[in-house]
């Protein structure tokens, strides 16, 4: 019984990887866990928008490996100098920031002392 794992290609080798590390593992990608463990899902989602611009038709597979492999990095690297807060992959991170049009300005909260509590 073969390994189909062995035999597939890339983009279906890393639509059935399970975690991250997988990734960096599949693609030759050094990493520091550090980076890993806070931006995970922000990293692979970066990764997800860049492979969303490419366009692989008629693409040889070492070539479909190789960007896949820069796309990693370049994801991996836009989050060793600023926080997911800072690039806001996800869109929940984008409409905490964004202004609803027409919106009024916001006011900020009246501050009320905890001794008039009771």
């Amino acid at each position: 019984m073969s390994d189909t794992r062995a035999t597939a290609g890339i983009m279906e080798r890393l639509n059935a990887a399970a975690s991250a590390e997988e990734f960096f593992a599949l693609l030759d990608v050094g990493y520091d866990p550090k980076i890993l463990n806070v931006a995970r899902l922000h990293i692979l989602g970066r990764m997800g928008q860049y492979l969303a611009k490419e366009q692989f038709a008629g693409v040889s597979e070492p070539e479909v490996m190789a960007r896949c492999k820069a796309m990693l990095e370049q994801a991996y690297a836009d989050f060793v100098v600023s926080s997911p807060i800072d690039q806001r992959v996800f869109k929940v991170l984008k409409d905490a920031v964004a202004e609803p049009k027409n919106a009024e300005p916001k006011k900020s909260a009246a501050f009320v002392p905890l001794s008039v509590l009771k």
